[in-house]
């Protein structure tokens, strides 16, 4: 009965396309605009204590405007279409064969409770749905409060995320390892979160981002 009442109200109310307006589809993200967004051409971004780290896209335009409206707007329908952009990128690497364990960044939770939620667990269980991988959402957490990252230069960054990351090795599913994030910029958190999984033993990684400034 209440899925039957919500496909009413949503017929009654058509949902708007978050990007051009349009309501022709009743979807929070229009196929057009869907389309418009720029892959990376496949390869590694950048490589960090031997981790390879992947980018899908450019920080811009739709791209840019879907990560703000998930992380700051409460707009958490597109996190399905952060992980379907995702998703088609991954496809064309040579990883399907493998069985990964998903780890989104996590949040300080003080953090988490002031935004009621984080928003790559969202796009870690569209994800998962997408490519049947399991999620982790336990095996490492944000022990320290850090700042907003995007204010600070390389070496601020790699200051204020210093121990910011505690592993608990209890919660392995001993599968490879896939830490998903929203944007890299300098690479400052997947490093530090690598760095805790190495001091951990943990080695078989893959960060995977999906967007990054420098194309």
């Amino acid at each position: 009965m209440k899925n039957f009442l919500i496909g009413l109200l949503d017929w009654i109310y058509k949902k708007k396309c978050y990007f051009c307006k349009s309501s022709k589809e009743s979807v929070k993200m229009c196929s057009k605009c869907f389309d418009e967004l720029e892959f990376l051409p496949v390869g590694i971004n950048r490589k960090v204590f031997n981790t390879e780290i992947y980018c899908a896209g450019v920080y811009e335009k739709n791209l840019q405007k879907l990560i703000r409206g998930l992380k700051y707007h409460n707009q958490k329908d597109l996190a399905y279409y952060q992980a379907k952009f995702m998703w088609q990128y991954w496809q064309k690497m040579d990883f399907l064969e493998d069985d990964f364990q998903i780890v989104p960044v996590p949040i300080f939770p003080k953090r988490k409770k002031q935004r009621k939620y984080n928003h790559m667990e969202l796009v870690a269980e569209e994800f998962s749905k997408l490519s049947g991988y399991d999620i982790n959402f336990e095996l490492i957490k944000r022990i320290k409060d850090t700042k907003p990252q995007y204010k600070l230069n390389k070496a601020q960054r790699m200051i204020n995320l210093s121990e910011a990351f505690e592993i608990d090795k209890s919660k392995d599913l001993k599968k490879k390892i896939l830490i998903i994030d929203d944007i890299c910029t300098t690479g400052s958190t997947f490093e530090e979160m690598i760095k805790a999984f190495n001091k951990a033993g943990i080695y078989d990684i893959i960060c995977f981002a999906t967007t990054t400034p420098w194309g």
